[in-house]
């Protein structure tokens, strides 16, 4: 049985954080094209939605990278995995250099950016934005999904870490 803590006298706001920190979730990198080249940005806030049409929802706040690719028509969403998490901390870190000579990358012919080393690019159209708080939360529906047939463990962000995945757990019952 699970007992609850009665809640202390903080704001809920900051309840509701220490809440998501210990809620693990799955790391993408996102990508546009915005009018000063290629942006993009970590994100651990996206989920799927619908299977019909494929549609994928996330939200963005504040920064350059989050206001161009909220304003896109079209976006990519790289599901990355632990061989990935040097590149996850480079689209983390606002001030890191993006889209290097060094960095495995391309346009695609439709503009938009691709980051070749994910094991799965899910180019997307954004059909919905909705403002909420200093956030905008974006649907979008997948016209296309490139992937990679290597097998790489899951990356997921815990308590303002990124850890990978390493046993299941089976259900009891």
């Amino acid at each position: 049985m699970s007992h609850h803590t009665p809640l202390p006298a903080e704001p809920v706001g900051e309840l509701f954080k220490a809440a998501f920190r210990s809620h693990p979730a799955g790391v993408a990198i996102i990508t546009a094209s915005g009018p000063e080249g290629a942006v993009g940005l970590t994100a651990s806030s996206v989920a799927s939605v619908a299977v019909d049409p494929p549609t994928l929802a996330f939200s963005v706040t504040g920064g350059r990278s989050a206001s161009h690719i909220a304003a896109a028509q079209t976006i990519v969403v790289h599901l990355v995995g632990a061989d990935q998490v040097d590149l996850v901390r480079t689209f983390s870190d606002p001030t890191a250099p993006r889209f290097t000579s060094d960095m495995d990358w391309e346009l695609l012919p439709t503009g938009e950016p691709l980051l070749r080393e994910a094991p799965w690019a899910l180019r997307c159209e954004i059909v919905h934005r909705a403002p909420l708080g200093g956030s905008v939360l974006l649907a979008a529906t997948v016209v296309d999904i490139r992937f990679s047939p290597a097998d790489s463990a899951p990356l997921v962000y815990h308590n303002r870490e990124f850890h990978t995945l390493f046993r299941s757990v089976q259900a009891v019952g």
